[in-house]
């Protein structure tokens, strides 16, 4: 046991560096198993249909004929409107939070914050269906469509016609948006706080206003945490599935209108995986959740080559 003891002590750097290169190598040993994994299920689906599946339309099992176009584009379009809701409001209740707020209330409302973020994605998707997708076909649609309507602004009124029914693209993103909202300020929140007192300080002794300092110190001395939670928040969006498959329609078709219906790549793996009994429907499928995980990546990666350059521009103090 001496021994053991002295041996661990004398080589205690070696193994410990050895040990946190397995652990970082496990990570990506394990995504490059699960792309080699779905792209092996998906061989018929890719062979039959190749690169064209990705701007296909026509999704008819009876046919089996499959296309992702629909799917991508209702991810795409549904988290689009969660990001431009939910990051505007998660940087103002931050800035709220560490800024203004007394403390007592910062804290209440942090707590308030975090118990979202701890809600189930199927309690969303339930409040959605029962309570605010009635909400909005009696209430905001019609009041969308009466203001932004085909007769009261023409260029934007594509995006709101069609019947109000409750469900649909607009209702889908809106619940999104409920949903990476508390991570997204969570994050900010906890970026914010971090920066230096001394350099807000400085500011407000060089007679700068609360306005000024939160814009030209806060937010500037954060910007790569802030742009770190909204990725965060984005990642959250592309993959939720039950809260969307509640409301979003359900339906593999593109429409401009945001009150159609319309689908998800995850809404469409929870409704149809379960019927695929044909191996080119089930291939299908599994090609759909490749291209979801291409889709990360690719957001991902573009995430990190926008952040270098935006610290390039705004100097090397970032």
């Amino acid at each position: 046991m001496s021994r053991f003891g002295d041996y661990l002590s004398e080589h205690f750097e070696t193994l410990f560096r050895w040990f946190t290169i397995l652990c970082a190598a496990t990570v990506l040993i394990i995504m490059a198993a699960m792309f080699v994994n779905l792209a092996w299920n998906a061989r018929l689906a890719i062979g039959e249909f190749g690169i064209g599946f990705l701007w296909s339309e026509e999704w008819d099992p009876a046919l089996n004929q499959y296309g992702a176009f629909s799917s991508i584009y209702g991810t795409l379009v549904s988290t689009a409107i969660a990001m431009v809701i939910a990051v505007p409001m998660s940087v103002v209740i931050a800035l709220f939070l560490v800024e203004l707020a007394h403390p007592t209330v910062s804290k209440v409302v942090g707590g308030a914050i975090e118990l979202l973020a701890a809600i189930p994605s199927i309690i969303y998707g339930m409040w959605g269906l029962f309570v605010f997708a009635p909400f909005m076909a009696e209430t905001v649609q019609p009041f969308l469509q009466e203001t932004l309507g085909l007769e009261k602004a023409p260029l934007i009124g594509r995006f709101f016609s069609g019947a109000p029914m409750g469900i649909g693209m607009l209702t889908a993103g809106i619940i999104l948006a409920l949903m990476v909202l508390p991570f997204i300020t969570a994050v900010m929140r906890d970026v914010f706080a971090m920066v230096p007192p001394v350099v807000k300080e400085s500011a407000y002794g060089m007679g700068s206003t609360t306005w000024e300092v939160t814009h030209k110190v806060t937010l500037r001395y954060g910007i790569q945490g802030v742009i770190g939670a909204c990725f965060l928040g984005l990642g959250r969006a592309l993959g939720e599935t039950m809260a969307v498959t509640f409301v979003i329609g359900n339906a593999h078709h593109i429409s401009a209108s945001l009150f159609d219906a319309g689908n998800s790549i995850a809404s469409t793996l929870a409704n149809e995986f379960a019927e695929a009994s044909e191996p080119i429907y089930l291939h299908s499928l599994i090609y759909l959740g490749l291209v979801l995980l291409v889709m990360t990546f690719l957001i991902q990666f573009a995430a990190q080559w926008w952040v270098r350059r935006l610290k390039k521009s705004m100097g090397a103090g970032l």
